[in-house]
């Protein structure tokens, strides 16, 4: 979550406790009927934002498609991913005895296609790739 959208979830928390601490006034001063009037102006409001809310997020274009995020590699053993890949080891005989880098991108996806010979390809980060014979890692 980005710094602005963490700004605008407390925001919009502060903004529900004041409007519950309003309505607890509303029916402490005034009667009951008079608050209740009071929630359901209010409440009906806060349904016609959430559906406004949930319609945009339906049409926006989505984070993955809008980055670009596809990668290619292809071929005989060849490795692809849609989103990150921590270890790739396409080599014979490769030794490995350390745990794997994690990758330096986490979160995207998106698509990957393998084209190459022993080709890597990520939409996000590769920790480590692995594609010659006899190593040691």
């Amino acid at each position: 979550m980005t710094g602005q959208a963490k700004i605008v979830v407390w925001l919009l928390a502060v903004l529900c406790g004041l409007a519950a601490v309003g309505l607890g006034v509303v029916a402490a001063i005034a009667d009951l009927d008079t608050a209740g009037q009071v929630a359901s102006v209010a409440g009906s409001i806060a349904g016609l934002a959430g559906v406004a809310l949930s319609c945009y997020t339906l049409v926006r274009p989505s984070a993955a498609g809008s980055h670009g995020t596809a990668a290619t590699a292809a071929g005989a053993r060849s490795v692809a991913a849609g989103g990150s890949i921590g270890r790739a080891v396409t080599g014979d005989r490769v030794t490995l005895t350390t745990p794997p880098v994690p990758p330096a991108v986490a979160g995207i996806s998106g698509s990957a296609q393998a084209m190459g010979e022993r080709g890597v390809a990520a939409a996000g980060g590769v920790g480590e790739a692995f594609t010659g014979d006899d190593t040691r890692a």
